[in-house]
């Protein structure tokens, strides 16, 4: 018999009921280091104070407003996103799924403006994940994700991660829209796109009047020591999808946009119930406020420094168990040898968290105000849970 809930999720058999920090209790009492904050929703980590304080006076005033009228939330957030990026304008969502969707109506709706219609196309790369629509799943374009969906929503390429004459030779098709990239691919393993592949996105986008479109979901908001992950690169996209981490857990997306691409977008052509909701935008206001902060993304480098130094020495003390350490900023995987799943098991055992990727990577995505003893403290898990795998395999 089919449970309450659909079963569309392999869960572990764990029940948390309260949260502080990088830490997690669950329903019988164990405490277990969460290093996943949600799939790197937690950016500030579990019932940050300043958070909870916004959370309650804003849930005082109003929950919700129509988008039918203006809504200061919304002003204040999408100043401070156009202050501090690369972006004239933003829509709000309330999830990284929906960002998605926009951003392909953006871009389709972008060049029918300029009577170029048929510039509808958009280039994808193998191993990307942009949520699970059906706009999404065509673009990402793998068999798990597509299988039994069909007939798939027409108009994406998904080209090989990595093959830069075959982008080339793409791009310059006359029906290409955009290109559409994760600066790193988090569900497909932790890969990293090089700083040269990014500037060579853009000025490829220049060249053909492609536009680019940045998927930042999981690697934007602080993420990577830098408030979005390309601005290591020194480029900007025309389009960026943002949620996640913008919330610190409350259900909240973005789509940044220069003018020039979003200029089309008139009254009408989009829209959202509960997107920008005065309880979402104050939160995310509240979250850019801190991880904005210099200072603030200044210790996210440190902190990725203490942890990736501990997560090598890991790599040399386990030769058995992990091959390398991949990623940048907060963002890091451990690449396995034995199922990662088995690792994520281990580490249940020894009660902390991790995400299992593409690739046989465990993700490591922990809050970005980790402290110090916690740093140390995963990484005396992490051993212990690969150091159960090679008990196990002796």
């Amino acid at each position: 018999m089919i449970p309450s809930i659909l079963p569309t999720y392999n869960r572990a058999p764990l029940s948390f009921e309260k949260g502080a920090g990088s830490w997690l209790w669950t329903t019988d009492g164990r405490r277990f280091l969460d290093l996943g904050a949600g799939i790197a929703v937690n950016a500030l980590g579990h019932a940050h104070p300043a958070l909870v304080e916004t959370l309650t006076e804003q849930a005082g005033k109003v929950w919700h407003l129509s988008n039918l009228f203006e809504i200061p939330q919304q002003t204040r957030l999408a100043d401070l996103i156009v202050d501090k990026t690369f972006a004239d304008t933003v829509f709000f969502t309330n999830s990284g799924t929906e960002s998605c969707e926009l951003a392909v109506k953006m871009a389709r709706r972008y060049w029918s403006d300029r009577g170029a219609p048929e510039r509808s196309r958009i280039l994808t790369f193998t191993g990307a994940f942009h949520g699970r629509s059906s706009a999404a799943i065509a673009a990402a374009g793998s068999e798990k994700m597509t299988k039994g969906f069909g007939p798939l929503l027409p108009g994406f390429t998904v080209l090989p991660f990595g093959d830069h004459d075959t982008l080339r030779e793409a791009a310059a098709a006359p029906d290409i829209a955009a290109i559409l990239v994760e600066p790193i691919q988090g569900e497909g393993g932790i890969r990293v796109l090089p700083d040269v592949c990014l500037k060579g996105l853009r000025d490829l986008c220049d060249e053909t009047g492609a536009l680019l479109i940045f998927d930042e979901v999981q690697c934007g908001v602080g993420r990577t020591g830098k408030l979005f992950a390309h601005e290591w690169a020194g480029v900007a996209p025309d389009i960026m999808m943002i949620a996640k981490g913008i919330g610190g857990g409350f259900p909240l997306g973005a789509v940044a946009a220069t003018e020039a691409a979003a200029r089309a977008m008139t009254a009408g052509t989009h829209g959202s119930t509960y997107g920008g909701n005065p309880l979402g935008c104050a939160i995310g206001a509240r979250v850019l406020e801190i991880v904005g902060d210099d200072a603030f993304l200044a210790e996210v480098n440190r902190k990725a420094g203490a942890l990736r130094q501990r997560l090598e020495g890991l790599v040399a003390a386990h030769p058995e168990v992990f091959e390398e350490v991949r990623g940048t900023g907060l963002m890091l995987g451990l690449k396995c040898k034995p199922p990662a799943a088995d690792l994520v098991a281990a580490g249940y055992a020894e009660e902390v968290l991790t995400v299992a990727a593409a690739d046989n990577v465990v993700r490591l995505l922990p809050a970005l105000n980790i402290s110090d003893e916690d740093i140390a403290e995963a990484a005396a898990r992490l051993d212990r849970a690969a150091a159960r795998l090679e008990t196990a395999a002796a």
